[in-house]
């Protein structure tokens, strides 16, 4: 994987980071044209599994798609999220605008691991989460990068720190999720995932929570998962990291509590994302705690997520 972090668009003279920012200090409310005034789904891709219509939580379980003015105090805050360019990272990161936030969206956008069942996304993918930011008047800026490369996240968060002030809140979502057997997976099935989920959130973590140390202030939220929780048949190492995840959230707020910086955790259920949605036809018995030939679960949409209630 490359060491160098690069925006979308610009010159190719910066190897390192060529921006793609769009908008600059304008209010929440200037620019909110068309649809992103009103409610917004994050995701473009057909809402079907399996042939049949993914189900929508009830009004009473769901905070509903993207809606601008829910009271969060976001206004004039900086934010980061990995895992961005679409699925639960995106809906996170285009909440946060609606809601006044200025958003970094930091992605691969490209191929992780030959031990990630998805189609990897794409620097069109990052494009459009952006795109959807600034649709709210915010500041967006698309920014692709290998979270398994720590000096790559600590220039960025050296470059962020210098174009917006400051960082405020961090959201590690990046993650790649393997579906084999624990006894059939290759080397790179176990340590690919690792790397990436736990010690990718790790340097997330490692390289931005600095720029919150000195400030003496911030909110960082990690992205584990139900499967982290209970363990889940045929993706070993995917549990293993997000379970990994828990420890280094519990870990982390220790330290950092000191600080003024809270560490919380988001564990969502299945949500229907590229990863599980590598899913459908494989032949390999759907992950459950009872029998395999249980019904397979029938995952809710990334659209529904949440502003994150610990900021």
């Amino acid at each position: 994987m490359s060491d160098e972090a690069a925006s979308l668009e610009d010159s190719a003279s910066d190897p390192l980071r060529r921006r793609l920012v769009f908008g600059g200090g304008l209010t929440a409310g200037v620019a909110l044209a068309g649809a992103a005034a009103a409610q917004q789904r994050t995701d473009v891709e057909p809402r079907v599994f399996d042939g049949h219509p993914v189900p929508e939580p009830p009004a009473d379980r769901s905070a509903g798609p993207v809606r601008p003015g829910r009271g969060s105090m976001l206004q004039g805050k900086t934010a980061v999220v990995t895992g961005a360019a679409r699925g639960i990272g995106r809906a996170i990161a285009v909440e946060f605008a609606a809601n006044g936030a200025d958003v970094v969206a930091l992605d691969i956008a490209g191929p992780v691991s030959t031990a990630s069942n998805a189609k990897p996304a794409t620097p069109e993918d990052l494009v459009e989460t952006v795109r959807q930011i600034h649709a709210y008047g915010r500041r967006g800026e698309a920014v692709q990068a290998d979270i398994r490369d720590i000096n790559a996240l600590r220039r960025i968060a050296d470059q962020v720190e210098a174009s917006h002030g400051k960082i405020d809140i961090v959201v590690a979502d990046a993650a790649i999720q393997r579906w084999k057997p624990l006894l059939e997976m290759e080397d790179a099935d176990w340590r690919d995932v690792i790397d990436n989920n736990l010690n990718g959130t790790a340097n997330t973590l490692r390289a931005f929570a600095p720029k919150m140390v000195a400030r003496r202030r911030g909110r960082i939220i990690v992205l584990s998962s139900m499967q982290g929780k209970h363990g889940t048949k045929n993706a070993a190492s995917y549990s293993a990291s997000k379970w990994g995840i828990l420890g280094l959230m519990k870990s982390a707020a220790m330290e950092l509590g000191e600080y003024d910086i809270t560490v919380n955790a988001l564990i969502p259920g299945l949500v229907d994302t590229p990863s599980p949605a590598t899913r459908r036809g494989s032949a390999t018995p759907w992950p459950s705690r009872g029998s395999s030939r249980r019904r397979p679960p029938r995952p809710s949409r990334p659209g529904t997520t949440a502003l994150p209630r610990c900021l």
